[in-house]
């Protein structure tokens, strides 16, 4: 799913505000602490799940462990597992209230991590009878040879929005009502 931009981040430097001892600054140890605004859609002692406020697509879901870990590698055990769990419950979740079970499930571990805390992004598939997916046929079409798998990522990544405050509370409220 993110291959396409691999490719930027190979050999790059780990910047220091990756260390572990800096969840001060990481935008989702504030989401847990209440102090940025998120949309919830679980939460337990150890893991909370939100809507991504730049999803791929619609019901696009991180899942977070509470404690600061720059690195899946380095996740105890008992976070490890608690993520996990959070991943199937809330997987399932959004495959009923989307009617829709292709997922993608992706952990990004220093490259392609835009955020240096551990979390999940659980990726609904594009329903090709949606209308997100219809625009994407009719992209390729446009060009008249079939998109590569890089370009139709790149076109997919490129045509993100900002989550719809209001939207994304209904659909909470809907993944919500399936956990």
């Amino acid at each position: 799913m993110t291959s396409f931009i691999i490719g930027a981040h190979t050999n790059r430097s780990i910047p220091t505000e990756w260390r572990d001892d800096a969840d001060r600054n990481c935008p989702f140890c504030r989401i847990i602490a209440g102090e940025m605004p998120s949309t919830r859609l679980y939460e337990d002692d150890k893991v909370i799940a939100i809507l991504d406020i730049l999803p791929l697509r619609r019901g696009h879901t991180l899942v977070i462990p509470k404690a600061h870990y720059s690195r899946v590698s380095e996740l105890p055990p008992e976070y490890a597992s608690a993520v996990g769990q959070a991943v199937t419950k809330v997987a399932n979740g959004l495959t009923k209230a989307l009617d829709n079970t292709a997922l993608n499930v992706v952990c990004n571990q220093e490259y392609a991590q835009a955020v240096p805390h551990v979390h999940y992004h659980i990726i609904p598939a594009p329903s090709f009878d949606s209308s997100a997916g219809v625009e994407l046929l009719e992209k390729a079409k446009v060009k008249e040879v079939a998109l590569s798998r890089r370009e139709m990522h790149q076109r997919e990544f490129e045509s993100r929005e900002e989550l719809d405050e209001d939207e994304g509370k209904v659909l909470a409220v809907r993944i919500r009502a399936s956990l």
